[in-house]
């Protein structure tokens, strides 16, 4: 691992671009707008990013289409297609601490982080996935004889991609690698708050074989470039990962076009069950401080309802506690750091007025609390905890997508099984217990689409991902994700002619 010194030599020699990249050219919007891109650890501008907007967006799909019509692409051999992304799993080996660097400033994500989960778990998406390619077959039907069945797989066309802020690489790297592995077009809107590796990999497509106009990038806001993507009639497949409240909305503006499929990866409150005969407090412990402090807490996935069985409650807490303060916020940049800063100033007020507002509802607070913001010195939070939270709290209902944690007591199974399910949201669930009929038992039990036992945040690209409820529909990683990307299509042969 590189030293803090190293990395800020690194740093020094980037030459980031906030252009978008659209039909194989770096362009400006054509507005010539641009906004700002901040590093969050230290509140300096970046670099100037292109606003696209709804024209940016129709010359991006428009190039998409024509990529996807001529073939060179969609129709090309499967092993070409593999050919080309596993050059590109090449190049993102070779630029990877280029691009742990870019995430890192853009966002604020410790570099350690960077490098050992977000660049790890992307390198081995895009092997697998290219790997998948010359694996997925079509079908034959059990028909008569006189008569042959066939159901193929085919690419749909363009897809639009909006990508979050929190984990812009990986999450990227989860939709775009399956859209192209089936043969499609893509434009993706990164999201505004962490465009720039986006563009960056836009640029390294090229670079391995991806065809002009295959990959487009267009930088710019929800609420314009990203919402002209959803209503656009030519694109046939929206995936999104972000809020729940954008989901619907996203949806909505697919019932307003083309139907085109939605596929969301929503907002999460996930629940953590500690049950009394968890055979290793310590491990749970240290899993349990992971999934809500790490990425500053900035994770569909957190954890971040903790129940804890009363027997064991004190002294699991004490703990966690311990824990905890090793949670304090630091330099990005620094391979120690094990807490970075939250992304922007504003999502800094978010979190802190949910602390606050837990603080003036007279909840129990034994770590942490509301943060002091000092100019120019970056926007830092304080891992906190909240103890004896009732199930009608904000902390306990909504997701505050930083590093704070709300616990309660149960008694029984039944109770906490009740009370994990008490939420919209079905994304992720971590289940400890030795008893393995309970694991069985509690894991079918909760509404969700993942649920780890005796752990959390396990998985590999062999397994899909994605939530239930308010939290989405869609699935990446894995064959399933690749055929998300693709249409069913059923071929009726008569044999008798």
């Amino acid at each position: 691992m590189k030293t803090k010194q190293d990395w800020y030599a690194l740093k020094d020699t980037l030459s980031l671009s906030g252009q978008a990249l659209i039909d194989g050219e770096r362009v400006d919007a054509q507005s010539g707008k641009t906004f700002p891109v901040i590093d969050p650890a230290r509140e300096v501008v970046l670099v100037e990013a292109a606003e696209g907007d709804q024209a940016d967006i129709d010359r991006a799909v428009a190039a998409a289409k024509r990529a996807f019509e001529e073939g060179s692409w969609s129709q090309a051999a499967p092993s070409h297609r593999k050919k080309v992304l596993l050059k590109l799993t090449a190049l993102i080996g070779e630029h990877r601490d280029e691009f742990a660097l870019i995430d890192s400033l853009d966002m604020g994500k410790p570099i350690a982080e960077m490098i050992g989960v977000d660049m790890s778990e992307s390198l081995d998406c895009w092997q697998w996935t290219a790997e998948s390619i010359d694996k997925i077959y079509g079908e034959i039907s059990p028909t008569h004889g006189d008569t042959l069945g066939l159901i193929s797989h085919e690419p749909v066309g363009v897809v639009g991609a909006i990508t979050p802020w929190n984990y812009p690489f990986m999450m990227m790297t989860w939709k775009i690698a399956p859209a192209l592995a089936a043969g499609n077009s893509v434009v993706l809107k990164p999201s505004e708050r962490a465009p720039l590796s986006a563009i960056r990999l836009a640029e390294l497509a090229l670079e391995a074989g991806v065809p002009k106009g295959v990959f487009n990038v267009v930088p710019g806001y929800g609420h314009t470039a990203g919402k002209a993507l959803a209503l656009h009639e030519d694109v046939r497949v929206l995936t999104f990962t972000g809020s729940t409240r954008v989901a619907g909305q996203l949806m909505q503006y697919a019932g307003q076009s083309n139907l085109k499929r939605v596929l969301t990866e929503a907002g999460g409150k996930s629940p953590m069950l500690v049950f009394d005969d968890c055979a290793d407090l310590d491990a749970a412990a240290q899993r349990a401080a992971f999934s809500i402090f790490m990425n500053q807490g900035e994770m569909c996935i957190a954890c971040s309802r903790l129940y804890v069985q009363d027997s064991i409650k004190e002294a699991f807490l004490e703990k966690l506690v311990a824990l905890a303060k090793t949670y304090q916020p630091g330099d990005p940049l620094d391979p120690e750091t094990k807490m970075g800063a939250v992304v922007d100033r504003a999502h800094f007020e978010t979190v802190n007025a949910s602390v606050a507002g837990a603080e003036q509802e007279g909840l129990r607070c034994i770590h942490g609390g509301t943060t002091q913001h000092k100019s120019g010195e970056g926007y830092y939070v304080a891992a906190t905890i909240f103890d004896e939270v009732p199930a009608e709290a904000s902390v306990m209902r909504n997701e505050i997508f930083g590093p704070v944690l709300a616990v309660c007591g149960f008694k029984d199974e039944a109770e906490v099984i009740a009370l994990a399910n008490d939420t919209p949201c079905g994304l992720g669930a971590s289940v400890w217990t030795r008893d393995l009929n309970r694991a069985h038992r509690v894991a079918r039990k909760i509404e969700s689409g993942m649920v780890w036992v005796n752990g959390w945040g396990g998985g590999d690209p062999t397994l899909p991902f994605g939530g239930v409820k308010a939290s989405g529909n869609g699935r990446d990683r894995s064959l399933h994700s690749v055929l998300e990307y693709t249409n069913m299509k059923s071929i009726w042969m008569s044999l008798e002619v």
